[in-house]
């Protein structure tokens, strides 16, 4: 059963609405001013707060930014409970991070509706999304972003990349935020003598140069088409305007694209201290999980990828990498076919020792 605590000074008020909420089956905690409310949701932890502006001790504003500054329960749904209807109390309480607005007087319907409204977000915003365009966009409509939303499901800008065109460029300042919709992408980084590092790999529904927009950072690689792609853009203003729209919606979003944060430190770790082998049938295990069709889960996985590209994506030298795929390839481990790699024995590869 969800807990409410409301707050409300008038006792009137206060009794009829925890009454029409506890007619609704929630559990309603009550208090009579700010001071008392901030205790309580402090003591219980309620599933939703509903509080007054005007109220004695300590008004409706200063609640919400005690509740903000306690770690506990600061991303609690508040919604302000006022008879003032003048606009800039209205963006005022918005810009502190109030949720919603219920105007006296009201129904027990409208009341009701912006209670179950408000909950049933919440309960959606603690699911798994999946991490493409269609889990973003259902955090956009959860967060009421209309314009955000448009601009990324009707109106968003495709940019199309020929084979090894550069995307962005190590050290440029970001402009936006790239989502793959076809063809694939990597990510890399060079050292003083010219030497590539793959860092990342891309396919569809993968979004890249999130990082930089996150951090205010300049780009810490650089992006370049594995073969023909299309980028949907997503203008960094746009990517902002998410990020502070919702502060739940911001944690979630956060999350679902730093999904492959372990698996990329997993990779770096392997490149320091694994051997030859094994860094060689890591890379095409990662192309594998990354570029395999699902509808060709019976055939023999193939890819075109240069020798130097794969080398780069193993961390070792091309010299090097050759020699290791011909051992595969006596091994019976890989194929290759008309320049293509073809991976024959995939649970081998998978637990090539050390």
């Amino acid at each position: 059963m969800k807990k409410i605590l409301l707050i409300e000074d008038n006792d009137d008020i206060r009794n009829n609405t925890a009454e029409i909420l506890e007619l609704s089956s929630y559990t309603v905690i009550t208090a009579e001013n700010g001071k008392e409310g901030v205790e309580k949701a402090i003591a219980h932890v309620p599933d939703l707060i509903i509080c007054d502006i005007m109220m004695p001790v300590l008004d409706g504003y200063g609640v919400l930014h005690a509740i903000q500054r306690n770690e506990a329960i600061r991303n609690v749904p508040f919604i302000f409970l006022t008879a003032k209807t003048e606009r800039s109390d209205f963006r005022k309480g918005m810009e502190l991070g109030a949720d919603d607005y219920i105007t006296k007087p009201f129904s027990g319907t409208e009341l009701l509706n912006a209670v179950d409204g408000r909950l049933k977000k919440v309960d959606l915003l603690k699911q798994e999304f999946s991490p493409g365009l269609e889990g973003l966009e259902q955090l956009l409509k959860l967060s009421d972003n209309k314009t955000a939303l448009t601009a990324l499901t009707e109106d968003r800008d495709v940019n199309k990349y020929k084979k090894k065109q550069l995307i962005y460029s190590e050290g440029n300042h970001p402009t936006r935020l790239y989502y793959v919709q076809k063809g694939k992408v990597k990510t890399y980084r060079t050292n003083d003598d010219g030497k590539e590092l793959t860092t990342e790999l891309f396919s569809a529904g993968d979004f890249l140069g999130y990082i930089a927009l996150l951090e205010g950072t300049p780009y810490k690689d650089t992006a370049e088409a594995l073969d023909e792609a299309e980028l949907a853009i997503i203008p960094r203003e746009e990517f902002t305007e998410l990020i502070n729209n919702n502060r739940i919606v911001a944690q979630k979003f956060i999350r679902l694209l730093a999904k492959n944060i372990v698996v990329r430190e997993e990779q770096l770790l392997g490149l320091a201290y694994n051997s030859l082998r094994k860094k060689v049938a890591d890379a095409l295990i990662l192309l594998e999980n990354k570029y395999r069709n699902t509808a060709d889960t019976d055939m023999p996985f193939a890819i075109s990828i240069s020798r130097e590209g794969l080398a780069a994506i193993a961390g070792t030298a091309t010299e090097s990498l050759i020699r290791t795929l011909s051992d595969f390839r006596s091994e019976k481990l890989i194929e290759i076919r008309e320049g293509n790699i073809v991976i024959l024995n995939r649970k081998k590869l998978e637990n090539l020792l050390n």
